[in-house]
C-alpha cells in the first residue's frame, strides 16, 4: 500500500524568504521520510496554491492526500479556507480522498528549539544579563491553542526562573510593547523576545521591529526548518492518514483483497 501524499499548507507571504523556508522544510521531510511524496502549498501571496497542488497530484493518479496546516497558534481548529479549498478540489476530482490534519500547534517540544534560537540572538547581541522574557507569536489561536501558548510561557518562565509574558504581532492580543511595559512595571530592564514563528514573514518583522524600538536586548529568529518542526509535521500526517484507512462499521480494519495474477501470467513468470 502506497503512503498518502503529504501536502504542507503554509500561510504564504510576499517575502520570498517564507517560500524558501517552506521549501526547505519540505526537503527536511523528504530526508526524514523519503518514501512519502511531499508537496508545498500556500494559502495566500505565494504559488502554488492548495487547489493547484491537489489538482496536480490528482492528475498524476494519486488518490489519497493528507494536508498538514503549518500553524503554530491553533491547536485544533483549521483555517476555514483549507476546508473550503479541499471541498472544491474533491468536487472536481471525485476519486481523490483528502484528510486534513490538525495544525502543528504550540507543542512543548518547540520550546527547546525556541531556546536555541534565543541563545544565538543573545550571543550575537553580546547580552550578559537577562531578567525578563516575552513569548511572541503571530496571532492568538483557537481556545485550546491560546491556552497552550500561555502554558508554554509558564513552562519557559519556570525553566529559566524568569518572568515571561506572551505577545502577538497582529493586534489580536497584547503587543510586544505592552508586554515590555508589563515586565518593566515589575522592575525588569533586560528583556529578550522569543519569536514563536515558523518563518520571517511580515508579522515577524513587525514584532521584531517593535521589540527593538522599545528596548528589547535581543529578538530571536523564527523557528525555521529544524528537524523538530519536520517531526511534528510527520506526526500530524501519520495520525490524519489513519482516517484514510478502510474500516468496517464495527471499526475493524478491512484490508483490500490482494490482486491475484492470472494463471497464465504465473506460468510464464510475468
Amino acid at each position: 500500500m502506497t503512503a498518502p501524499t503529504l501536502v504542507i499548507a503554509a500561510r504564504g507571504s510576499r517575502d520570498q524568504r517564507v517560500a524558501r523556508a517552506t521549501q526547505a522544510l519540505k526537503a527536511e521531510l523528504t530526508r526524514l521520510r523519503p518514501e512519502v511524496d511531499a508537496h508545498v502549498a500556500f494559502l495566500d501571496s505565494c504559488l502554488p496554491s492548495l487547489p493547484q497542488v491537489l489538482g496536480t497530484v490528482a492528475g498524476s493518479g494519486v488518490d489519497e492526500v493528507v494536508v498538514v496546516p503549518l500553524d503554530l497558534t491553533h491547536a485544533i481548529e483549521v483555517d476555514p479556507r483549507i476546508d473550503g479549498l479541499v471541498a472544491q478540489t474533491t468536487h472536481q476530482h471525485p476519486a481523490l480522498r483528502v484528510s486534513v490534519a490538525r495544525p502543528i500547534g504550540p507543542e512543548a517540544s518547540l520550546l527547546t528549539l525556541l531556546d536555541a534560537r534565543l541563545r544565538s540572538a543573545l550571543a550575537a547581541a553580546r547580552v550578559l544579563e537577562l531578567d525578563g522574557l516575552i513569548l511572541s507569536s503571530a496571532t492568538t489561536g483557537d481556545v485550546r491553542g491560546t491556552a497552550l501558548l500561555a502554558r508554554r510561557a509558564r513552562q519557559w518562565s519556570t525553566h529559566h526562573r524568569l518572568p515571561c509574558l506572551t505577545a502577538v504581532a497582529d493586534g489580536s492580543g497584547p503587543s510586544v510593547a505592552q508586554a515590555m511595559q508589563g515586565l518593566r512595571s515589575q522592575g525588569r530592564r533586560h528583556i529578550a523576545v522569543g519569536s514563536f514563528f515558523l518563518a520571517a514573514d511580515e508579522r515577524w518583522a513587525v514584532q521584531a521591529d517593535q521589540a527593538r524600538r522599545v528596548g528589547a536586548v535581543a529578538v530571536s529568529e523564527p523557528l525555521g526548518t529544524a528537524a523538530e518542526v519536520a517531526e511534528l509535521v510527520l506526526a500530524r500526517y501519520a495520525f490524519a492518514a489513519m482516517e484514510l484507512l478502510p474500516f468496517d462499521e464495527r471499526g475493524n480494519f478491512a484490508a483490500p483483497e490482494p490482486e491475484v495474477a492470472p494463471i497464465g501470467a504465473l506460468a510464464f513468470g510475468a
